[in-house]
């Protein structure tokens, strides 16, 4: 199967290059085209004719650039994803798969989350413009596939970290920023005090994971998709530590924001459906993921 892959260069993207399959995958990224402008995706679609998309393409970043920057979260966002799914359905490309983000479901859910909450409510108010425009995707797809009878579905990870990440200390996701931040400097000052608790999946089983899914799922929910072992930001600032041996102190700077407490999610849909899934434990995700970032500093994303 001929497979346009959206943000083929960001973290997810770049991850397909080490995974062994029989499709034909096109990873394209900002580069190459501007999501942003229809002409530009059409001319995409137009010149590669894929069979099937797994759109990852976004404006993305962490609490910081979530907070400060929310109009510009919501309007990027929800132009990128109108265009790769507007001109899709007018190429009648039968199935598209998109990543949504956990930061979709309710600020006050149930948990685990699971699939069914993602509209209950509204979104942590920290970053609300980049999750009512993930939460848009998710509607405009469903929207396709009623109307146009088309099997555009989403899926939903939690926090991503891996090779070719963004390692810039105020707009990065947690993972990157703490390993830039224990590499700057001996006694760095972390967001918050520590106690929130995230579940982290790394890129490659992101990637194996949405293959999976273009192959075998047509439901109508979406799947997620993430590793769901949660660990509080202390515990993993104490992990990341150890790759810094000149690391002397940890503080914490309970005056900044440090977003939701905790938000575990449910994978019991995608581990039905694939019981034999193996995600790569933390600790190995993170030896490969700070092994690639001090091969490649400084010649990487964020510096």
């Amino acid at each position: 199967m001929k497979i346009l892959v959206t943000g083929g260069t960001g973290l997810v993207g770049s991850a397909f290059k080490n995974i062994e399959t029989n499709h034909e995958l096109i990873l394209v990224g900002s580069k190459d085209y501007n999501l942003i402008d229809k002409k530009s995706v059409f001319e995409m679609f137009s010149y590669y004719m894929p069979q099937s998309v797994i759109h990852l393409a976004a404006k993305v970043g962490g609490v910081k650039g979530n907070s400060e920057y929310v109009a510009d979260y919501f309007y990027e966002n929800i132009l990128i994803n109108t265009n790769v799914l507007n001109i899709a359905k007018h190429f009648k490309i039968k199935k598209v798969i998109s990543l949504l983000s956990t930061c979709i479901y309710p600020d006050s859910p149930s948990y685990p989350l699971t699939e069914d909450q993602i509209h209950n409510g509204e979104p942590h108010p920290s970053n609300f413009g980049y999750a009512y425009a993930k939460r848009m995707l998710e509607i405009h797809s469903r929207a396709i596939r009623k109307q146009h009878k088309l099997k555009y579905i989403t899926a939903i990870p939690n926090n991503i970290y891996g090779p070719n990440d963004n390692f810039d200390i105020e707009n990065g996701h947690v993972i990157p920023s703490l390993i830039r931040k224990f590499h700057q400097n001996n006694n760095p000052v972390l967001w918050g005090d520590g106690s929130q608790m995230r579940e982290f999946t790394y890129s490659k089983d992101v990637a194996r994971s949405l293959l999976l899914l273009i192959e075998n799922y047509e439901g109508t929910l979406p799947v997620n998709i993430g590793n769901t072992n949660e660990i509080s930001i202390s515990a993993l600032s104490n992990l990341i530590s150890k790759y810094f041996p000149n690391n002397k102190s940890i503080k914490w700077d309970i005056t900044k924001p440090s977003g939701q407490h905790k938000k575990p999610s449910s994978n019991q849909m995608f581990m039905s459906m694939f019981p034999e899934f193996k995600y790569t434990s933390l600790e190995d995700g993170l030896k490969n993921t700070i092994h690639w970032y001090n091969t490649n500093y400084p010649n990487i994303r964020g510096i």
